[in-house]
């Protein structure tokens, strides 16, 4: 089987000098490996390639066989790395709360603790009638989450 660690250290290795960043890599045990890289503007299919070429160079088929696919975090994919929350601060994020709980807001803070989340909810302030709409910042640990994902809009 092919050690995940050193195909880790190649795509580290590639990875120098550009802006692009590791978001995980994986092999299984019929040493099928993925690699998922991001960059805040987003992913070229060129980078993928030639990221893929690097690894290739660098792996031998006539020790082990293997099948490699490189490509960009998906959108829409829960973030796996510090770096996938800090490139989106002041952007729309759902938030799965480790309790099962679904949040929407604005992604404004994070760091290697925990990140913040301004979120929208109704409460009714007192001698009102009816509830308003007032922003809360939530302050999480990354373990009290079960999954963070940016949100798409279409509008």
């Amino acid at each position: 089987m092919i050690d995940k660690n050193v195909v880790k250290g190649l795509v580290e290795d590639w990875l120098q000098g550009r802006e692009y960043f590791l978001v995980d890599v994986s092999v299984s045990a019929d040493d099928r490996i993925v690699v998922e890289i991001d960059h805040a503007e987003g992913v070229w299919i060129d980078d993928c390639v030639a990221l893929s070429r690097y690894i290739e160079e660098h792996l031998s088929r006539e020790e082990e066989d293997y099948e490699l696919e490189v490509g960009s975090a998906g959108i829409g994919q829960p973030f796996k790395v510090l770096r996938q929350y800090q490139i989106h601060v002041g952007r729309k994020v759902e938030v799965l709360t480790a309790e099962g709980k679904k949040l929407r807001g604005e992604l404004v803070q994070a760091d290697e603790e925990a990140f913040v989340v301004v979120v929208s909810v109704k409460e009714k302030a007192e001698g009102q009638k009816r509830p308003k709409l007032v922003d809360r910042e939530l302050r999480f640990t990354y373990d009290e989450v079960k999954s963070v994902r940016l949100l798409i809009d279409f509008k």
